[in-house]
C-alpha cells in the first residue's frame, strides 16, 4: 500500500481535466497561459502525488489511464461544489459584479445580444459581458472548458442534443417559428421539390431537420446554397435564387422582403409545431450564481421587447424558467 499522500493539488487537477477535454499538452498551455514544458511539470508533479502513472503514450499524442479518469471525474465534482460555493458568496454581496462569458448562435446574437446588453447597461453597470457568436456544437464543449459561463443554443424537433445531465442546466428562453421563405407563393411544399434551395452545411441540426421535412414531403431538396449566415438565406430567398426555412427572430428588425408561412409537411418528433427551441445553458451547479440569473433575465427581457409584425404571428414567449 502507499499510504496516505495528502490532498492533491487542485490546480494540477485541472491540468489533468484541461487535457481530457482539450486533447494535447500545446492546447492546455494556451487555454491556461502555462508554456508546454510547464504543463509537463504540473503533471509530473501531479503524478508524484497520485503514486501512478496518469498517462500513456497513443500514436504521437497521450491518453490518460484509468487512475487519470477517476481523478478528471472526482474534480469535476470538486469544480462544481466550488462553482456552488461561489454562487452563494456572489449572492450574500449587496450588487452583483463580475464577468460572464457567454456564446451564442448567429440569430440570437442579432436579434437578443444587443437589446440584452442595454438592458444591463442601464440596470448593472457593473456587469461586463464577454460575448461570442458560436454554434452550439462549438460552444457546448466550451462550457465543460470554462471558455464560456453561458451558452445560447437552439434545438430542432427530432435533432436534440445529447442532454449532459449531470454536467449542463438547461433554462428555456423560447420556441421560435420555422418558416417557409418563398420569392412567390407556392401551393404545397412538394411543389418545391425542382427549386434549389439554400441550407445550412450538412451535418448541423437545422439541415438535418429541413432535409427531414422535405423527405416527409417525398422528395429530395436540391441544396444549391450552403452558409451558416442566416441572412444569406433571406437575400437568396428576396431575390429568387432560392427558397428556404427561416426563423421568426431573423426579422427583429425590418419586415421580410418575401413570402412567409407556417412550415408545411408532418410534424417531427411529435412536436406541437416546426419551431426550434431557444435554451440557454450552463454548467451544472452554477444556476443560481447571481451573473447567470441576471444575464437570463435580460435575455428574457430582450425575448419580450422582440416585435410583432402586421400579419406576421410573434413568437410565443415563455418569460420564466
Amino acid at each position: 500500500m502507499n499510504g496516505v499522500r495528502g490532498v492533491y493539488n487542485l490546480r494540477r487537477l485541472e491540468v489533468l481535466r484541461e487535457l481530457k477535454y482539450r486533447g494535447t499538452l500545446a492546447a492546455v498551455a494556451s487555454a491556461m497561459s502555462y508554456s508546454p514544458s510547464a504543463v509537463s511539470q504540473q503533471l509530473s508533479l501531479l503524478e508524484s502525488e497520485v503514486g501512478a502513472p496518469l498517462l500513456e503514450r497513443e500514436g504521437r499524442g497521450v491518453r490518460l489511464t484509468p487512475q487519470a479518469e477517476i481523478l478528471v471525474a472526482r474534480t469535476e465534482k470538486a469544480l462544481r461544489e466550488l462553482e456552488r460555493a461561489e454562487a452563494e458568496i456572489a449572492a450574500s454581496l449587496y450588487e452583483v459584479s463580475g464577468t460572464i462569458r457567454v456564446a451564442a448562435f448567429q440569430t440570437a446574437m442579432l436579434a437578443l445580444m444587443p437589446t440584452a446588453l442595454t438592458w444591463l447597461r442601464e440596470n448593472h453597470a457593473r456587469i461586463r459581458v464577454e460575448a461570442t457568436q458560436a454554434e452550439p456544437d462549438t460552444s457546448l464543449p466550451g462550457l465543460l472548458t470554462r471558455d464560456f459561463d453561458l451558452v445560447i443554443a437552439e434545438t430542432f424537433p427530432g435533432h436534440v442534443r445529447p442532454v449532459r445531465a449531470s454536467e449542463f442546466e438547461h433554462h428555456l428562453l423560447c420556441e421560435d417559428a420555422m418558416r417557409l421563405a418563398t420569392p412567390a407563393p407556392v401551393g404545397s411544399l412538394a411543389d418545391l421539390a425542382e427549386r434549389p434551395w439554400v441550407m445550412e452545411p450538412a451535418g448541423t441540426p437545422a439541415r438535418a431537420w429541413a432535409t427531414a421535412i422535405c423527405h416527409a414531403a417525398d422528395f429530395e431538396p436540391d441544396v444549391a446554397y450552403v452558409s451558416a449566415d442566416m441572412l444569406v438565406h433571406a437575400r437568396l430567398v428576396e431575390q429568387g435564387h432560392a427558397v428556404a426555412f427561416l426563423p421568426d427572430m431573423l426579422w427583429f428588425d425590418r419586415a421580410p422582403g418575401l413570402l412567409l408561412d407556417r412550415a408545411p409537411g408532418p410534424l417531427l418528433d411529435g412536436s406541437a409545431g416546426h419551431t426550434r427551441t431557444v435554451l440557454a445553458t450552463i454548467r451544472a451547479g452554477a444556476g443560481e450564481h447571481p451573473l447567470i440569473q441576471t444575464f437570463l433575465t435580460a435575455i428574457r427581457h430582450a425575448i419580450g421587447e422582440l416585435p410583432a409584425r402586421t400579419g406576421y404571428p410573434p413568437h410565443r414567449r415563455r418569460r420564466h424558467h
